[in-house]
């Protein structure tokens, strides 16, 4: 029997509890609709914080583009420049939630603190090593053949970005920390005040404030906007810090009375961990990524409808997504607890809770393509060309619920690597030579353009939910194995 411990999946077993759900048909029964309500609970508010998350980056580029087009260009090229730094950042702290529901469903209050402390001195570290690009960025984008302006004002928004960089890095940690222990409400809170705050910081700094001749605060452009994202991302930072150190039910973990050194062993452990997440969030963020630069000799039409299918299809998937992180604490705790077969339930009842909301957002793209698209573009050729990509981009939505519900349970269980061979060689073995045969060759069929794309996408997720649900399937099967041993 293969040793579960040498792949970051070491159980503690309860065969009681195996045993009792496996002969109690009813208490599977309702077994499965408790952990349907609770992954419901858990998930609601990550789905808000989420969607708030990406409203973010949506109302910066929507007003650098009323100010001007070329800040809007700014924005759209710092935004994609600096993106997968923080999300790298975002991807090491994902790795502590699982940690510490485990801990916390142990009844290991003590031992929280301390992983916790471990990963700001990780991830915080990381986040100065970003932040000292800054002097750097100028000579480095002199390199880009762009407009002077240009790279003046994307300049400017990539700094502020970085100096942004140790402020999220203490964010994302102490979310983390909160959503390990099943409190999401903070989250979500604090992020829609974020957005409150984001908006109002966009306007004032993109356009300034001159009163009787003084300028109070100086019209920035699209800088303006790296500015204001900056000071929310510092003020979200200290919200979640006020609230940790706060409220009353967090006491007991006692996160900032007794701080421990850097212990090498656990920084090395979620490194270990969290690694193969942010490396699996950058494979997929670059895979769509390059794909419009790639379509850019089709011409604007073709990129646009394009980028309005990918859009949408952005703001859906935070649904799944959501249901994806609130299974990864929850397989955490119960696995914690000792209760292994309410893993398997609680995976279950996240397919169960994903594919039902995906048949309500599949039929609402389709019988609202039209509807959907002209809210992005009055333009009568990109609107007929984004629908038939919107029709793809529903059928889209079923591989990718099943992957994220997939890889968010074997986040669950610890078993990231895996994650990542599946993820990479799903996107860029199998879907992103398929989009590239299909979108720009003439081997198969006429080049498709972004069709072809999309149907590659469709080909790269649908192979890893098959091998995510696979390799779920085989590590339930290793715990209950496992788990009767002893």
């Amino acid at each position: 029997m293969k040793n579960l411990e040498a792949e970051n999946v070491k159980i503690p077993a309860d065969t009681a509890d195996i045993e009792r759900n496996t002969t109690d048909v009813a208490g599977k029964y309702s077994g499965f609709w408790l952990e349907f309500k609770k992954l419901s609970v858990l998930a609601w508010p990550l789905l808000i914080a989420q969607v708030t998350q990406t409203l973010m980056g949506v109302s910066d580029t929507i007003m650098a583009g009323h100010y001007n087009s070329l800040d809007m260009a700014a924005v759209a090229i710092g935004y994609g420049s600096t993106m997968p730094l923080l999300i790298f950042l975002q991807g090491i702290c994902l790795a502590l939630s699982p940690q510490v529901a485990r801990l916390d469903g142990a009844k290991n209050a003590n031992k929280v603190a301390s992983w916790v402390q471990q990963c700001f001195y990780l991830v915080v570290t990381i986040g100065f090593i970003f932040m000292m690009i800054f002097p750097f960025v100028p000579s480095l984008l002199a390199k880009v053949n762009m407009a002077a302006e240009l790279r003046n004002e994307t300049s400017q928004y990539i700094q502020f970005i970085l100096l942004a960089a140790p402020g999220f890095a203490i964010y994302q940690t102490l979310r983390n920390y909160c959503e390990g222990l099943s409190s999401t409400r903070p989250t979500m809170i604090i992020m829609l005040i974020g957005l409150c705050i984001n908006v109002p910081a966009n306007y004032l700094f993109i356009n300034g404030i001159e009163v009787n001749g003084v300028q109070w605060i100086p019209e920035m452009g699209g800088a303006g906007c790296g500015l204001a994202t900056m000071l929310v991302i510092y003020g979200m930072a200290l919200s979640t810090f006020i609230y940790t150190r706060k409220q009353t039910s967090l006491k007991k973990y006692d996160l900032y009375s007794n701080w421990t050194a850097p212990a090498l062993n656990n920084i090395k452990t979620l490194l270990v961990l969290g690694l193969p997440i942010a490396f699996t969030l950058l494979a997929e963020v670059t895979l769509f990524s390059i794909s419009a630069i790639l379509l850019s000799p089709f011409g604007a039409l073709t990129v646009a409808s394009h980028q309005v299918a990918l859009n949408f299809s952005a703001l859906i998937f935070m649904l799944p997504l959501s249901i994806g992180m609130a299974v990864a604490i929850r397989i955490g705790y119960v696995i914690g607890e000792g209760h292994n077969y309410k893993a398997a339930l609680a995976y279950r009842a996240a397919l169960v809770l994903a594919i039902s909301t995906v048949f309500f957002t599949t039929s609402f793209t389709v019988i609202n393509a039209s509807w959907i698209v002209r809210l992005y573009t009055p333009e009568v050729e990109v609107i007929t060309a984004a629908i038939g990509l919107l029709i793809l981009a529903a059928i889209f939505q079923f591989p990718d619920a099943i992957q994220v519900v997939g890889a968010n349970s074997l986040r669950g269980y610890k078993d990231n690597k895996a994650m990542l061979l599946i993820s990479l060689f799903a996107y860029w073995g199998i879907g992103f030579p398929t989009a590239i045969v299909l979108g720009l060759t003439d081997i198969i069929v006429p080049k498709m353009a972004a069709k072809g794309f999309w149907i590659g996408f469709i080909l790269g997720l649908s192979s890893a939910a098959i091998m995510m649900t696979a390799r779920v399937l085989i590590i339930q099967q290793r715990v209950k194995s496992e788990s009767s041993a002893f």
